[in-house]
């Protein structure tokens, strides 16, 4: 049995100070780590593809941090990068010029990209896209697909969610995913209101498959927005360069107005960007939006050597690929045993679920099992790749996951449907 007595140990002393001990999506009560006795609490360490918990397990992290890493943790590059301008300062009176490398390195990687603006959180910079559509349109108005997730700002929430108000939501419009009539009538129906339509390049919430969008769904998105006088703006802090290099909007054939970046950007290394086209410069200009970290220099050289290296090991093709070769092995072990394993998204960021069960349960027991035998899964989230795994944790992961198919079909030999 595997033994997470520490992590337990010290989940118990942050609940005394810490609200829920380990709060929001890294906590237990976020729904993705049931049932919580399977999953540790809290990391040790973290090299390449994997942590170590507090009791010395090892995992190879699918979740990457929730999507930070991407060249794997530690990367010595990035890590050198780091160090270097650590010694000559980082947050700053006043900031450095590694900013302005940073803004020349994504305005030459992301095609749609005339300018960069820094920040610290995916939430920041989503916030900011908005307000800079409203800045640029003058209308109030935004357009959003239903169960995108944008961050936690009261604006991106449910009406109802504890804290959120009535008017902290009054003006958005909320249509279905690949529905481009739907689009064309609520642009009929508050005609000259809509400053933007945000969304992410394809649809990948929680707790449902993720969809691709449809063939010419972005085309025509872009003729509407374009024709319309609607800001496009796209939430690329969870795909960005997962699947290109040069933008989730590059990658499916259109390009976006807005574009938020966060996560991959710098390796681990806390920081945001958006990027824009130069339509939209004086009106991001104009918006006064700041904090007190976001210039720091030390996540831009990180960036700066993150996406170096991404570039040179063409990382982008590099994931797909290898999530390609995971998600293939998954399905065939699931097969093997008598389970429908449902993978849907992009394979460098690829969502699962057992499909041939009518509730949960043995999604979640598959993944408690494959989690105990150090391959770390979440049970409703997509998952992602990152370019320290190798083909022997490709066939690591693939037999632990056969050897969990095999312990729940044994556990529970009625319960699979056709």
């Amino acid at each position: 049995m595997i033994d997470y007595s520490k992590s337990e140990d010290e989940f118990e002393r942050a609940l005394k100070v810490i609200p829920t001990g380990v709060y929001g999506h890294l906590g237990p009560v976020a729904g993705c780590a049931i049932p919580t006795s399977a999953f540790p609490k809290f990391a040790a360490k973290a090299k390449g593809a994997y942590f170590w918990d507090l009791d010395g397990n090892r995992f190879i992290d699918y979740m990457c941090a929730y999507g930070p890493n991407i060249l794997g943790y530690g990367d010595p590059d990035v890590d050198a990068a780091v160090q270097e301008q650590a010694a000559m300062g980082d947050c700053m009176t006043i900031p450095g010029t590694k900013m302005v490398d940073m803004a020349e390195t994504l305005v030459d990687t992301v095609t749609m990209a005339d300018w960069a603006f820094f920040a610290k959180n995916g939430g920041d910079v989503t916030s900011l896209a908005l307000m800079v559509a409203k800045a640029a349109t003058g209308r109030k108005k935004t357009v959003m697909v239903k169960g995108n997730y944008h961050g936690v700002a009261p604006w991106t929430q449910k009406l109802g969610a504890p804290g959120v108000v009535a008017e902290d939501v009054a003006n958005n419009i909320y249509i279905e995913w690949n529905n481009v009539e739907q689009l064309k009538q609520v642009i009929e129906e508050n005609k000259g209101e809509i400053a933007c339509f945000i969304s992410t390049p394809y649809w990948h919430p929680a707790f449902d498959d993720n969809v691709l969008p449809a063939e010419n769904y972005w085309a025509d998105v872009r003729k509407l927005c374009t024709d319309n006088g609607i800001v496009l703006a796209i939430d690329d802090v969870r795909c960005g360069f997962r699947l290109d290099l040069r933008g989730s909007d590059h990658y499916y054939g259109f390009k976006a107005d807005l574009i938020c970046f966060c996560k991959a950007l710098g390796n681990g290394y806390n920081f945001s960007a958006l990027c824009g086209v130069d339509a939209l410069k004086d009106a991001v200009s104009s918006v006064m939006y700041t904090g007190s970290y976001w210039m720091s220099a030390v996540p831009f050289a990180a960036g700066i050597a993150t996406i170096g290296k991404l570039k040179q090991i063409i990382g982008d093709k590099l994931m797909l690929h290898i999530g390609d070769q995971l998600t293939k092995g998954l399905r065939e072990a699931g097969r093997e045993y008598g389970f429908d394993l449902r993978i849907s998204g992009e394979p460098s960021m690829w969502y699962m679920r057992i499909a041939n069960d009518d509730s949960l349960m043995l999604h979640q027991q598959w993944v408690a099992e494959c989690v105990k035998r150090g391959v770390f899964f979440t049970n409703h989230h997509n998952l992602f790749i990152n370019c320290a795994m190798t083909l022997e944790d490709i066939k690591f992961t693939v037999n632990v996951a056969a050897d969990a198919f095999k312990v729940v079909a044994a556990q529970n030999p009625d319960k699979l449907t056709a």
